[in-house]
């Protein structure tokens, strides 16, 4: 049973209904066809990574540094940056190794244009450390430079970096340019510039289909422990721990609630209740549709019932926490094969499940029944009775790694492996990993699979340390990431300990996390 779910961009989406919730009119029961939702290329990305020495260490003062600035050339494009530089010292707020730092009334300008246009841009900033807060402003010229125009309001630092949107909407040659506006000599960190064009084209983006639905398992303990791998919870229940015994935990029940009409573009994810919220909230504010498989309910393919997976797009399952049952495990094998969308989630494990990890206790084995979900999945890709060689491609590591973050990013030609790293929901450039496992790939099993991040020791586009992946199978898709942290969004059951690695990842603010979970799945569920 589906409900239509307002998309963030003010169009109303809509799609086939399974049926109809008891509380819906009867005018509700009418579909309409399926609209789409036109999503911008990303033309340019700048996150100021410039390998292992800065080519600008010095502020515009005589000698060091030039009255009018320095050029400096950064991924193949020329910049010049008046009264600023690009550091990498503690207190320089930064999504990775390095970011800009401008202070006075310095500025940062392209010396070259955006061709087709730009229609939004993001950046995120923040204030040096120690310093107090200032205010900058970007602005954009299409005229080469001759005179600039600012795009929306000023913008005040704060103490970590926070990303901020601006709707430019100009067609052909546009170039911009980012200006401390005000605070003297207190300095700004400017990192990871995203510019979005106005015509349409390039790698990624695309359109989006919107009414595709997605459904979030809790029927595998997804909630056991320290975990929170719900869209939303309403209600408790007793759940096993590894230690003994059980532990009271939230619910996840099938419709989140309030409803999801009352979600806007500005709706916070904590809406709902849950640490997969702001994955969930983002979902239903690009058009998508959103439930839970509670706890108690079978997963099935073809069997009719309302949660039947053939009544779905995409199934997310993050860190599951119990084994699928032979029939359930033919179900997800026939929902892939015939053109379903698997999201697998995993996270950190040791060589057995009688040992501990580096945290000390049992792997990630949170309800204490031997098995954590490294084993739940390679479990259903060695002994599912449909083709138990590793199907996919691949087999999960028995490893805890950490990763702060990965840059090795695939960067080949892969069609699908762009749509996921450069899609409609912008760049996934860097992963981070907090007790993870990694993937080692057999090609051989199926030629599709394709690493999209490695562990930055690990060779690019090899088989060995993959930390994210993708791959299709029969005409559907299954896409691996070998971490939950990164999902996380910091809130849901007050009782664990959670973090925000979707868009936060304190203290360093490493957000591709959100761009690759979107992506991904748009992708999945074959809407972009």
């Amino acid at each position: 049973m589906w409900v239509l779910a307002a998309a963030a961009t003010g169009m109303l989406a809509s799609c086939q209904k399974n049926g109809q919730m008891p509380a819906l009119k009867a005018a509700d029961q009418t579909a309409t066809s399926t609209k789409t939702i036109k999503t911008l290329a990303v033309s340019l990305t700048q996150g100021f990574e410039v390998g292992a020495t800065s080519p600008k260490t010095a502020y515009d003062v005589s000698p060091t540094g030039s009255s009018s600035g320095d050029n400096v050339t950064l991924s193949g494009n020329s910049w010049n940056m008046y009264d600023a530089l690009i550091g990498n010292l503690s207190a320089d707020q930064k999504a990775g190794s390095w970011s800009a730092r401008i202070r006075n009334t310095g500025k940062i300008t392209m010396l070259f244009d955006v061709t087709t246009g730009i229609s939004t841009v993001t950046i995120k900033s923040a204030t040096y450390g120690g310093d107090t807060p200032s205010t900058w402003g970007l602005f954009y010229s299409v005229n080469g430079g001759s005179s600039w125009t600012q795009s929306g309001s000023a913008i005040t630092t704060t103490t970590t970096l926070t990303i901020s949107t601006f709707t430019v909407t100009q067609t052909g040659n546009v170039r911009l340019e980012i200006r401390k506006l005000s605070g003297g000599t207190n300095r700004i960190n400017i990192d990871d510039i995203t510019v979005n064009d106005n015509g349409g084209g390039g790698t990624g983006g695309g359109t989006v289909l919107t009414g595709k639905k997605f459904l979030f398992d809790a029927s595998h303990l997804e909630n056991a422990g320290s975990a929170d791998w719900q869209i939303d919870a309403d209600g408790t229940e007793q759940v096993a721990i590894y230690t003994g015994g059980t532990t009271t935990e939230t619910k996840a029940q099938r419709v989140p609630t309030p409803s999801y009409t009352g979600i806007t573009s500005s709706t916070t994810e904590t809406y709902w209740k849950g640490a997969l919220s702001a994955w969930a909230v983002e979902l239903v504010k690009r058009g998508e549709l959103v439930e839970s498989l509670p706890v108690g309910t079978a997963i099935t393919y073809g069997g009719g019932g309302a949660q039947d997976l053939s009544n779905y797009d995409v199934f997310v399952v993050c860190e599951p926490n119990r084994l699928f049952t032979a029939a359930e495990k033919t179900a997800l094998m026939n929902f892939v094969a015939n053109g379903g969308g698997l999201f697998m989630i995993a996270d950190h494990t040791a060589a057995t499940t009688a040992g501990t990890d580096a945290n000390g206790y049992n792997p990630s084995d949170r309800d204490g029944d031997g098995y954590d979900s490294p084993r739940v999945w390679n479990d259903l890709m060695t002994n599912n009775g449909i083709n138990n060689n590793n199907p996919f491609g691949f087999f999960v590591n028995y490893v805890d790694i950490n990763e702060s973050p990965s840059t090795n990013v695939y960067t080949g030609s892969n069609a699908d492996a762009q749509k996921v790293l450069n899609g409609a929901a912008g760049t996934a450039s860097k992963m981070a990993f907090y007790d993870g496992s990694t993937a080692t790939l057999f090609p051989a099993n199926n030629s599709t699979v394709q690493g999209l991040f490695w562990r930055n020791s690990a060779t690019n586009g090899g088989n060995a340390n993959a930390m994210a992946l993708l791959a299709t199978y029969g005409s559907g898709r299954v896409v691996w990431i070998g971490d939950s942290s990164d999902a996380d969004d910091g809130t849901g059951d007050t009782g664990d300990n959670l973090f925000n690695g979707w868009s936060g990842d304190a203290p360093s603010g490493y957000t591709s996390h959100s761009s690759f979970h979107l992506n991904a799945s748009f992708w999945l569920a074959k809407a972009q």
